[in-house]
């Protein structure tokens, strides 16, 4: 098991279930605000505030929270935020590549809590560029197995305008482009109904293998990552066996 699947799963244990509803809702908001800041205010016209939209109201949020959050996007308005994207890329325990993705408005804050949260938990942070080589940049949208027949499947993918499906651990992950994300995604979702998850990634090309106490240490960064309210997602290259692995999850 390896990859950004096994990372999304340990982390959904350990970290994301354990989040505070208030700060899930302002990571969400800030992705909003950026997204309609970006692009069209209108979300038919401006997929990335689409995206953003729909994952906003799959955890609930209401839908004055979401307008309040597109408001921020103009400049006129009395709510106005900077918001600006930025990447941060390092090295966490046993030499496992980590790309941390923010949004923020304020570059010396964001970067301070960021070094703090490498250094304290046995990583390095790098310069820009240090680590993204080790992944790809793509859309996933991901799928339980039994939701259709392997050639069904394939051959939606592959209609909708996927670059490929892999079959893993009881999943359908659908990559695409980025650019042809949120379409892939829409044409999916009219077939399958909604995935099991999705939306942009960095995905590893290649995986380091690490040990349980390796595995937990790097837990403990990305959640401490994951704590600042400025850091939107992270993703690491990590692989550790299925016995570890079932070990972690029980702890």
């Amino acid at each position: 098991m390896a990859g950004h699947s096994q990372f999304k799963n340990i982390m959904h244990r350990k970290g994301a279930q354990d989040k505070k509803r208030a700060k899930l809702f302002n990571k969400l908001a800030r992705e909003i605000t950026v997204a309609a800041k970006s692009g069209q205010a209108d979300p038919a016209l401006n997929p990335r505030l689409r995206n953003a939209i729909v994952a906003a109201r799959e955890c609930n949020m209401s839908n004055d929270r979401i307008k309040r959050a597109q408001e921020q996007a103009n400049p006129n308005s009395g709510e106005a935020s900077n918001y600006e994207d930025i990447r941060y890329e390092g090295y966490g325990p046993g030499g496992v590549a980590v790309i941390v993705e923010a949004l923020t408005d304020n570059r010396n804050r964001t970067a301070g809590d960021v070094r703090m949260a490498f250094t304290k938990n046995g990583g390095t942070l790098g310069e820009t560029n240090s680590v993204s080589f080790l992944f790809v940049k793509v859309g996933s949208v991901v799928y339980p197995s039994g939701v259709a027949a392997d050639d069904r499947m394939f051959e939606a993918a592959v209609e909708a305008g996927a670059d490929n499906v892999e079959a893993a651990d009881g999943t359908y992950e659908v990559t695409t482009k980025p650019v042809d994300f949120i379409a892939v995604k829409e044409a999916l979702e009219k077939k399958f109904g909604a995935p099991q998850s999705s939306g942009i990634i960095w995905k590893p090309l290649t995986t380091v293998a690490v040990t349980q106490e390796q595995a937990k240490d790097l837990i403990d960064l990305i959640e401490a990552l994951e704590d600042s309210d400025d850091v939107q997602n992270v993703f690491s290259n990590f692989e550790v066996d299925e016995s570890v692995m079932a070990r972690l999850m029980a702890s």
